[in-house]
């Protein structure tokens, strides 16, 4: 069971990877409490500054191993309760402050679409589909999807996914904007981890606080130009700034390895 989700640290960058192919990489309830766990950490781990997200050639996930699932529902199993492994990656997914990267090769399914709207980077290959089939299983959408997937992609676009439950593919998840980048399967991973390792080596601190800050939730133009001069002007002082100013002026490359 262990292995189906392989969690690994390599410099800065913490990668957990769905590691169940024979299934898809569908997702049991054990699996989904190790991927939180190991979210979690990361993101109280000042050691890391990227959590990385993938599956295996083929197939990123697809979503809710349908058996498990349904066996989590039944009363005995509290289905609502807010201890079930499932509510609390939910959960933990719009609290992790770390910035989150996918990389999506084949399929995404349900959760493994959902999951993507609250990561900061999506790399995926040609061969890369997305499909959110909860209407035609007699559900709604999750993880906040029905309110940040129109938000993303527009009212229309997002329909097709979350009322049609009609698959997209790289291409039009592309020009959607519901993706970064797509890269050739071939060189996927060499090239999403050059992103990433460029990521992983900026001020850690500057990152998380403008992520913190596009997540937001909308306000008037000018409350969030005050949000934004504070955190500016609390900028400034900082170590990182001041690195980022020396190397300017010495006409080198800035050194972010020493910040936490």
């Amino acid at each position: 069971m262990t292995d189906h989700i392989i969690v690994t640290d390599d410099g800065f960058i913490r990668t957990i990877q769905f590691n169940r192919p024979e299934k898809k990489n569908a997702i049991l309830h054990a699996m989904y409490a190790k991927i939180t766990d190991a979210m979690r950490d990361a993101d109280v781990n000042p050691s890391i500054r990227v959590i990385v997200f993938k599956g295996t050639p083929g197939s990123f996930t697809a979503g809710n191993d349908m058996m498990d699932f349904v066996k989590g529902q039944r009363p005995e199993a509290k289905p609502h309760a807010d201890s079930q492994p499932v509510r609390m990656f939910l959960k933990a997914l719009p609290e992790i402050q770390t910035p989150m990267v996918a990389i999506v090769d084949g399929i995404a399914v349900g959760v493994g679409v959902t999951m993507l709207m609250h990561c900061d980077l999506v790399y995926c290959s040609p061969n890369a589909s997305f499909m959110t089939p909860f209407t035609a299983l007699g559900l709604v959408p999750e993880a906040a999807s029905s309110l940040l997937m129109p938000a993303a992609i527009g009212h229309q676009q997002a329909a097709e996914l979350l009322l049609l439950s009609k698959p997209i593919n790289a291409k039009d998840a592309l020009r959607m904007g519901f993706v970064t980048r797509v890269f050739k399967a071939s060189k996927l991973e060499k090239k999403a981890k050059k992103e990433i390792d460029a990521l992983a080596a900026l001020p850690p601190s500057a990152v998380r606080e403008a992520k913190r800050l596009m997540r937001r939730l909308p306000e008037p133009v000018a409350d969030r130009m005050a949000v934004e001069g504070k955190a500016f002007s609390a900028r400034l002082s900082s170590e990182e700034f001041t690195e980022a100013a020396s190397a300017f002026m010495s006409r080198r490359k800035p050194d972010f390895s020493k910040f936490k």
